[in-house]
Protein backbone atom coordinates (compact mmCIF):
# COMPACT_ATOMS: atom_id res chain seq x y z
CA UNK A 1 0.00 0.00 0.00
CA UNK A 2 1.57 3.36 -1.23
CA UNK A 3 2.21 6.03 1.69
CA UNK A 4 -0.75 8.62 1.61
CA UNK A 5 0.54 12.01 1.27
CA UNK A 6 0.40 14.81 3.47
CA UNK A 7 -0.91 18.30 2.68
CA UNK A 8 1.43 21.34 3.93
CA UNK A 9 0.24 23.13 6.92
CA UNK A 10 -0.14 26.23 4.28
CA UNK A 11 -1.70 23.92 1.50
CA UNK A 12 -4.53 23.39 4.09
CA UNK A 13 -5.00 27.06 5.00
CA UNK A 14 -5.00 27.95 1.51
CA UNK A 15 -8.92 29.32 0.66
CA UNK A 16 -7.97 30.81 -3.22
CA UNK A 17 -10.72 31.20 -5.03
CA UNK A 18 -13.56 30.26 -2.43
CA UNK A 19 -16.09 32.13 -1.83
CA UNK A 20 -16.93 33.83 1.83
CA UNK A 21 -19.76 35.94 2.69
CA UNK A 22 -19.61 37.73 6.00
CA UNK A 23 -22.90 39.32 7.67
CA UNK A 24 -21.76 42.33 9.75
CA UNK A 25 -18.77 42.95 7.43
CA UNK A 26 -18.03 46.68 8.10
CA UNK A 27 -18.41 45.97 12.18
CA UNK A 28 -15.21 45.65 14.34
CA UNK A 29 -14.77 42.25 14.52
CA UNK A 30 -16.42 41.73 10.90
CA UNK A 31 -14.04 43.82 8.90
CA UNK A 32 -11.01 41.98 10.46
CA UNK A 33 -12.82 38.45 9.71
CA UNK A 34 -13.21 40.00 6.32
CA UNK A 35 -9.43 40.42 5.63
CA UNK A 36 -8.39 37.34 7.79
CA UNK A 37 -10.07 35.26 4.75
CA UNK A 38 -9.01 37.66 1.59
CA UNK A 39 -5.49 37.56 3.16
CA UNK A 40 -5.77 33.54 2.60
CA UNK A 41 -7.26 33.84 -1.08
CA UNK A 42 -11.33 33.93 -0.63
CA UNK A 43 -13.00 36.27 -2.81
CA UNK A 44 -15.04 38.71 0.02
CA UNK A 45 -18.82 39.16 -0.04
CA UNK A 46 -19.50 42.01 2.22
CA UNK A 47 -23.05 42.21 3.77
CA UNK A 48 -23.70 44.92 5.85
CA UNK A 49 -26.41 48.14 5.67
CA UNK A 50 -23.43 50.57 6.36
CA UNK A 51 -22.25 51.70 2.37
CA UNK A 52 -19.60 53.62 3.79
CA UNK A 53 -18.03 50.74 6.19
CA UNK A 54 -18.21 48.24 3.27
CA UNK A 55 -16.85 51.14 0.63
CA UNK A 56 -13.91 51.53 2.63
CA UNK A 57 -13.27 47.76 3.55
CA UNK A 58 -13.43 47.26 -0.07
CA UNK A 59 -11.10 49.31 -0.84
CA UNK A 60 -8.50 48.32 1.82
CA UNK A 61 -9.00 44.92 0.73
CA UNK A 62 -8.26 45.36 -2.43
CA UNK A 63 -5.53 47.45 -1.31
CA UNK A 64 -3.94 44.67 0.51
CA UNK A 65 -4.68 41.38 -0.52
CA UNK A 66 -5.60 39.57 -4.40
CA UNK A 67 -9.14 39.10 -3.53
CA UNK A 68 -11.86 39.82 -5.26
CA UNK A 69 -14.67 42.10 -3.19
CA UNK A 70 -18.37 42.42 -3.86
CA UNK A 71 -21.15 44.23 -1.56
CA UNK A 72 -23.92 43.79 -0.44
CA UNK A 73 -25.90 46.95 1.07
CA UNK A 74 -28.77 44.59 2.74
CA UNK A 75 -31.11 45.22 5.33
CA UNK A 76 -31.23 41.83 7.82
CA UNK A 77 -34.12 42.66 9.04
CA UNK A 78 -36.06 41.84 6.10
CA UNK A 79 -36.71 37.93 5.73
CA UNK A 80 -36.87 38.20 1.98
CA UNK A 81 -33.48 40.29 1.39
CA UNK A 82 -31.60 37.40 3.90
CA UNK A 83 -33.08 34.96 1.74
CA UNK A 84 -32.18 36.54 -1.39
CA UNK A 85 -28.41 37.14 -0.50
CA UNK A 86 -27.36 33.14 -1.94
CA UNK A 87 -28.75 34.38 -5.35
CA UNK A 88 -27.47 37.11 -5.70
CA UNK A 89 -23.98 35.94 -4.50
CA UNK A 90 -24.17 33.11 -7.09
CA UNK A 91 -25.18 36.04 -10.11
CA UNK A 92 -21.06 37.27 -9.20
CA UNK A 93 -19.56 33.80 -8.25
CA UNK A 94 -19.61 30.20 -9.16
CA UNK A 95 -20.04 28.78 -5.39
CA UNK A 96 -20.13 29.55 -1.72
CA UNK A 97 -18.17 28.00 0.36
CA UNK A 98 -17.89 29.77 3.77
CA UNK A 99 -20.37 31.82 5.70
CA UNK A 100 -19.88 33.83 8.38
CA UNK A 101 -22.59 34.89 10.62
CA UNK A 102 -21.56 37.83 12.28
CA UNK A 103 -23.89 40.35 12.21
CA UNK A 104 -25.59 41.14 15.68
CA UNK A 105 -26.89 43.41 17.94
CA UNK A 106 -24.39 43.78 21.26
CA UNK A 107 -23.43 45.95 24.27
CA UNK A 108 -23.06 48.81 22.90
CA UNK A 109 -25.94 49.01 20.47
CA UNK A 110 -28.05 52.71 21.12
CA UNK A 111 -31.53 50.91 21.97
CA UNK A 112 -34.32 52.03 23.78
CA UNK A 113 -34.56 49.05 26.80
CA UNK A 114 -31.41 47.49 25.82
CA UNK A 115 -28.40 48.54 28.51
CA UNK A 116 -30.60 49.08 31.33
CA UNK A 117 -31.69 47.00 34.73
CA UNK A 118 -33.37 44.14 34.08
CA UNK A 119 -36.54 45.64 34.96
CA UNK A 120 -36.66 48.00 32.24
CA UNK A 121 -35.63 46.37 29.41
CA UNK A 122 -37.73 46.28 26.70
CA UNK A 123 -39.51 42.91 24.90
CA UNK A 124 -39.59 44.72 21.52
CA UNK A 125 -35.87 45.36 22.14
CA UNK A 126 -35.24 41.75 22.83
CA UNK A 127 -37.86 40.47 19.87
CA UNK A 128 -35.10 42.58 17.21
CA UNK A 129 -32.03 41.30 19.14
CA UNK A 130 -33.70 37.70 18.55
CA UNK A 131 -34.38 38.24 15.23
CA UNK A 132 -31.04 40.12 14.15
CA UNK A 133 -28.94 37.65 16.22
CA UNK A 134 -30.77 34.44 15.97
CA UNK A 135 -33.13 34.35 13.27
CA UNK A 136 -31.46 35.76 10.62
CA UNK A 137 -28.09 33.27 11.00
CA UNK A 138 -31.05 30.24 10.93
CA UNK A 139 -32.97 31.95 7.67
CA UNK A 140 -29.63 32.64 5.95
CA UNK A 141 -27.76 29.24 6.73
CA UNK A 142 -31.11 27.76 5.69
CA UNK A 143 -30.73 29.81 2.15
CA UNK A 144 -27.10 28.88 1.36
CA UNK A 145 -27.19 25.48 2.46
CA UNK A 146 -27.77 24.07 -0.59
CA UNK A 147 -24.71 26.19 -2.41
CA UNK A 148 -22.47 25.38 0.87
CA UNK A 149 -23.55 21.62 0.30
CA UNK A 150 -22.03 21.72 -3.45
CA UNK A 151 -18.77 22.33 -2.79
CA UNK A 152 -18.22 19.72 -0.21
CA UNK A 153 -15.82 21.76 1.91
CA UNK A 154 -18.53 24.21 3.25
CA UNK A 155 -17.78 25.83 6.31
CA UNK A 156 -20.13 27.95 8.39
CA UNK A 157 -18.85 30.10 11.51
CA UNK A 158 -21.20 31.30 13.61
CA UNK A 159 -20.15 34.11 16.08
CA UNK A 160 -20.98 34.22 19.36
CA UNK A 161 -20.35 35.53 22.95
CA UNK A 162 -19.00 34.29 26.20
CA UNK A 163 -22.14 35.60 27.43
CA UNK A 164 -23.53 32.51 25.88
CA UNK A 165 -21.83 30.23 27.81
CA UNK A 166 -21.68 31.89 31.81
CA UNK A 167 -24.04 34.87 33.16
CA UNK A 168 -22.64 38.01 33.79
CA UNK A 169 -20.77 39.20 36.85
CA UNK A 170 -22.45 42.81 36.84
CA UNK A 171 -20.61 44.24 39.27
CA UNK A 172 -17.94 44.43 36.10
CA UNK A 173 -20.43 47.32 35.67
CA UNK A 174 -20.74 49.30 38.55
CA UNK A 175 -20.05 53.19 38.67
CA UNK A 176 -20.59 52.91 34.46
CA UNK A 177 -22.95 53.20 31.64
CA UNK A 178 -22.76 50.00 30.70
CA UNK A 179 -24.76 46.88 30.87
CA UNK A 180 -25.64 43.46 29.51
CA UNK A 181 -28.91 42.98 28.04
CA UNK A 182 -30.81 39.56 28.78
CA UNK A 183 -31.64 39.37 25.03
CA UNK A 184 -27.78 39.54 24.17
CA UNK A 185 -27.15 36.06 26.24
CA UNK A 186 -30.01 34.60 25.29
CA UNK A 187 -29.69 35.47 21.39
CA UNK A 188 -25.93 34.17 22.28
CA UNK A 189 -26.57 30.94 24.08
CA UNK A 190 -29.45 30.06 21.22
CA UNK A 191 -26.96 30.66 18.33
CA UNK A 192 -24.40 27.52 19.92
CA UNK A 193 -27.26 25.53 20.29
CA UNK A 194 -28.30 26.18 16.25
CA UNK A 195 -24.65 25.27 15.49
CA UNK A 196 -24.62 22.38 17.27
CA UNK A 197 -28.02 21.12 16.20
CA UNK A 198 -27.12 22.19 12.54
CA UNK A 199 -23.72 20.41 12.73
CA UNK A 200 -25.29 17.23 12.47
CA UNK A 201 -28.34 18.10 9.84
CA UNK A 202 -25.59 19.29 7.61
CA UNK A 203 -22.95 16.54 7.84
CA UNK A 204 -21.28 15.32 6.42
CA UNK A 205 -21.24 18.00 3.38
CA UNK A 206 -20.98 20.95 5.46
CA UNK A 207 -19.13 21.92 8.78
CA UNK A 208 -20.54 24.01 11.27
CA UNK A 209 -19.07 25.62 14.50
CA UNK A 210 -18.78 28.93 16.16
CA UNK A 211 -16.56 31.61 18.16
CA UNK A 212 -16.87 32.65 21.58
CA UNK A 213 -15.16 35.89 21.87
CA UNK A 214 -14.55 37.60 25.26
CA UNK A 215 -14.57 41.19 25.81
CA UNK A 216 -12.93 43.40 22.94
CA UNK A 217 -11.21 46.60 24.08
CA UNK A 218 -13.12 49.40 22.81
CA UNK A 219 -11.81 52.07 25.49
CA UNK A 220 -14.23 50.97 27.51
CA UNK A 221 -14.41 53.20 31.16
CA UNK A 222 -11.44 52.24 33.30
CA UNK A 223 -13.77 51.19 36.21
CA UNK A 224 -14.98 48.11 34.07
CA UNK A 225 -11.60 47.48 32.06
CA UNK A 226 -9.70 47.24 35.38
CA UNK A 227 -12.23 44.78 36.98
CA UNK A 228 -12.35 42.57 33.82
CA UNK A 229 -8.35 42.50 33.00
CA UNK A 230 -8.21 41.07 36.80
CA UNK A 231 -10.17 38.50 36.53
CA UNK A 232 -9.02 37.15 33.07
CA UNK A 233 -5.74 34.89 33.44
CA UNK A 234 -4.18 36.16 30.49
CA UNK A 235 -4.48 39.77 31.93
CA UNK A 236 -5.85 42.02 29.05
CA UNK A 237 -9.21 42.14 27.33
CA UNK A 238 -9.37 41.06 23.35
CA UNK A 239 -8.34 42.17 20.42
CA UNK A 240 -9.91 42.23 17.50
CA UNK A 241 -6.52 40.48 15.83
CA UNK A 242 -6.95 37.59 18.31
CA UNK A 243 -10.47 36.17 16.62
CA UNK A 244 -8.01 36.08 13.29
CA UNK A 245 -6.66 32.65 13.73
CA UNK A 246 -9.72 30.96 15.13
CA UNK A 247 -11.24 31.86 11.78
CA UNK A 248 -8.41 31.14 9.38
CA UNK A 249 -9.15 27.29 11.39
CA UNK A 250 -12.07 27.04 10.48
CA UNK A 251 -13.05 28.40 7.27
CA UNK A 252 -10.38 26.21 5.80
CA UNK A 253 -8.95 22.86 6.03
CA UNK A 254 -6.96 22.74 8.86
CA UNK A 255 -10.25 21.71 10.58
CA UNK A 256 -11.42 19.67 7.77
CA UNK A 257 -12.40 16.67 10.88
CA UNK A 258 -14.13 19.62 13.27
CA UNK A 259 -17.57 20.31 13.30
CA UNK A 260 -20.13 21.22 16.05
CA UNK A 261 -17.46 23.14 18.33
CA UNK A 262 -17.50 26.13 19.83
CA UNK A 263 -13.86 28.02 19.83
CA UNK A 264 -13.58 30.59 23.14
CA UNK A 265 -11.31 33.26 22.44
CA UNK A 266 -11.79 34.88 25.98
CA UNK A 267 -7.99 35.16 27.60
CA UNK A 268 -9.57 32.29 30.18
CA UNK A 269 -12.25 34.40 31.21
CA UNK A 270 -14.66 31.57 31.68
CA UNK A 271 -12.28 28.95 33.26
CA UNK A 272 -12.21 30.11 36.78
Amino acid sequence: MSERIMKTISTLMQLDRRVAIITGAAGRLGSQICETLAELGADVVLVDMNEHGCNELAERIEARYNADVHKLITNLGSEDDVRGIPERVLSQYDSIDILVNCAALVGTSHLQGWTTPFSEQSADTWRLALEINLTVPFVLTQACSEALKATEHGSVINISSIYGIVGPDMRLYDQTAMGNPAAYAASKGGLLQLTRWLATILAPHVRVNAISPGGVWNNQPDPFHSKYVSRTPLGRMATEEDIKGAVAYLASDLSAYVTGQNLIIDGGFTIW
